[in-house]
């Protein structure tokens, strides 16, 4: 039985930045880190690599949690910077927010790149941004009193 997405995981090639980004402008804390050197089994059989080697964190804030992922082996391959959000894969991680335009001011007074301006659409307003790697970070608020249709209003703008 499902019970629920416990954490995100991105991987990156400098995780100490990506942490920072993710504690620093987002309120995330660690929680722990672990390290794994080439020769770890089980490591290896969990992430269905040969010869693993890699450094990760695990960051809370509230009830979501990010896992970030820092590779040393074997050598990752780098993400097309020009990847749309169209294309296949994870598109996003999105944060609920309360004041969506306080948010979007802050996050971009910080150096977060954003593609435009919270825009308002059924009930909700949204705006994407990108964290130092490029991936897409969501802003979302919702406008109408939550109801049943929450979800769906989430997916319709994902």
């Amino acid at each position: 039985m499902l019970i629920g997405i416990h954490h995100t995981a991105i991987s990156t090639p400098d995780l100490k930045r990506l942490k920072q980004f993710y504690c620093d402008l987002f309120g995330f804390e660690e929680i722990f880190g672990f390290e794994w050197r080439q020769g770890s089994e089980i490591s290896d059989r969990i992430v269905g690599l040969k010869d693993s080697a890699a450094e990760f964190v695990f960051l809370r804030n509230a009830n979501t949690h990010l896992e970030l992922f820092e590779y040393r082996s074997p050598t990752p391959r780098p993400r097309d910077p020009a990847w749309r959000v169209c294309d296949h894969g994870l598109t996003h991680i999105c944060f609920e927010v309360s004041d969506i335009n306080s948010e979007y001011s802050r996050l971009k007074n910080m150096g977060m790149r954003f593609q435009a301006a919270p825009c308002a659409v059924a009930g909700l307003m949204a705006v994407y941004g990108r964290d130092p790697d490029g991936n897409i970070v969501e802003l979302i608020e919702f406008v109408k009193p939550a109801t049943n249709e929450r979800h769906s209003l989430s997916l319709a703008v994902s």
